[in-house]
């Protein structure tokens, strides 16, 4: 099992940024790839970026591309996602997953799931 604790989340102004974390605990969190997931109120859960458990190459939604970066501290078992340039469509909460193996987009390939801070960004 995998635990994932996600904190770092707000309410800030448009054209702000905010950085998200989620620490995990359990298994050799070095052995998974690493994703930031959000959904808006009425809306699917979304991708919006991975990391591999390497940290190379990471993956991102168009719609964040440029504006959020994703990292990882092994040592911390600690997935980031840095935001920046932050819209109100940005609003949602923000969840952490976890996987074995290679990146992916969709959301059903991720095991385990934090329960999620909410991001509000105001115009």
């Amino acid at each position: 099992q995998v635990q994932l604790v996600e904190s770092g989340g707000g309410l800030v102004q448009a054209g702000g940024s905010l950085r998200l974390s989620c620490a995990a605990s359990g298994r050799t969190f070095s052995n998974f790839a690493m994703a930031w997931f959000r959904q808006a109120l009425g809306k699917e859960r979304e991708f919006v970026a991975a990391i591999s458990w390497a940290g190379g190459s990471p993956i991102y939604a168009d719609s964040v591309k440029g504006r959020f970066t994703i990292s990882r501290d092994n040592a911390k078992n600690t997935v980031y996602l840095q935001m920046n340039s932050l819209e109100p469509e940005d609003t949602a909460v923000y969840f952490c997953a976890a996987k074995f193996g290679p990146l992916m987009y969709s959301r059903t390939y991720y095991n385990y799931w934090g329960q999620g801070t909410q991001v509000t960004v105001s115009s």
